[in-house]
């Protein structure tokens, strides 16, 4: 039987969205007209961070969001006073994000991040400690930021402060001096490196390759009662992945995250890790795998993505060794399959 959408029957879905480059998906898919093509009414709703989408998904003001995938685990497991629950049928997409350092901090000393220790040791001179952001407590930024100081003999709590800002408040924090690096998503690392004032001594597809990043979270309520609704949710948006991944979309790709509405962020930064090439501030790499948004089984929802995000959470002290979550009732490779079949042709 073929697909028939009927907008008209569809209740309106609320997704949330927070403007970094991996926001794509859910831009593509409103501005092609994709969500109408599977039949959904959707609104989006732009938020200025993770806390926000945390606390809107929490409180049931949103359906649906683009998400940092540990929210799913703080929510389910509990971490928060309430405890809510939430599902992934989808992963968005993987890799991504990247480390940008002050230009105080010079890239012929601390490369890529070898030399931090003894620069920390023997040459810093601010009264306060060395300080780095990342976007959220439970964030895939939060988790690489902490591997990557402790591959690099960096205790973090001990010489090292992290902090948590939305990702559009980091470059300006930078400039101003009041932080001295950060991990955060697209494009906000190119925001300071191409500003001159910061630069990336690590991205991370080279800090985990084949991470995964933003997933589709949705409430268990969307899930229970409107079932239909959250299958063709994650067949509009699986289609929107696969037309992202395109690289004969990627100059349309960029001209739609431009919008005001979206990063608004300058084309010229918005390319800079879209690709071809990312300028580092410290030399040019190959960024065709910067962002993944679709291929092989890179958007199920599988186990060991999860187990991924608990490895991580717990390597950061997040969370207890003992500490269990249902993956399979968390991350629901049902609804994604489901969403497959009703994946319309290119």
């Amino acid at each position: 039987m073929d697909y028939q959408p009927n907008v008209e029957s569809r209740s309106l879905i609320r997704l949330g969205f927070v403007p970094l480059n991996d926001c794509a998906p859910v831009a593509v898919a409103h501005e092609l007209g994709l969500f109408k093509s599977y039949g959904l009414n959707v609104k989006l709703s732009r938020q200025p961070g993770w806390a926000t989408v945390r606390d809107m998904l929490s409180y049931g003001e949103l359906d649906a969001a683009q998400s940092i995938a540990g929210i799913a685990f703080f929510l389910a497991l509990g971490l928060s006073k309430t405890r809510r629950d939430i599902a992934v049928p989808l992963v968005l997409s993987a890799h991504g994000n990247a480390i940008t350092l002050s230009r105080e901090l010079p890239p012929e000393s601390i490369r890529s991040g070898e030399g931090l220790a003894a620069h920390l040791s023997h040459r810093w001179k601010k009264s306060r400690p060395f300080t780095l952001a990342a976007a959220h407590r439970f964030s895939s930024h939060h988790l690489l930021l902490h591997a990557w100081l402790r591959r690099h003999g960096v205790v973090p709590g001990r010489d090292a402060e992290i902090v948590f800002l939305p990702p559009p408040l980091m470059p300006r924090n930078l400039a101003a001096g009041h932080i001295d690096g950060y991990c955060v998503g697209e494009p906000w690392n190119s925001e300071s490196i191409l500003a001159g004032t910061g630069w990336c001594p690590a991205t991370s597809a080279e800090l985990a390759t084949g991470h995964p990043e933003k997933v589709l979270l949705v409430t268990g309520e969307f899930v229970n009662e409107r079932r239909d609704d959250c299958i063709a949710l994650g067949a509009a948006l699986l289609h929107a992945c696969r037309v992202c991944q395109d690289p004969s979309f990627r100059n349309e790709l960029i001209s739609i995250l431009s919008k005001p509405c979206y990063t608004g962020c300058a084309p010229a930064t918005l390319r800079n890790s879209l690709g071809p090439v990312f300028d580092s501030g410290r030399g040019n790499l190959d960024a065709s795998d910067f962002h993944l948004f679709y291929g092989a089984d890179l958007n199920c929802p599988t186990a060991d993505k999860a187990s991924w995000f608990l490895s991580g959470m717990r390597g950061a002290g997040l969370l207890p060794e003992t500490t269990a979550a249902p993956l399979t009732r968390l991350y629901r490779q049902d609804l994604f399959r489901a969403s497959e079949k009703l994946l319309l042709p290119s």
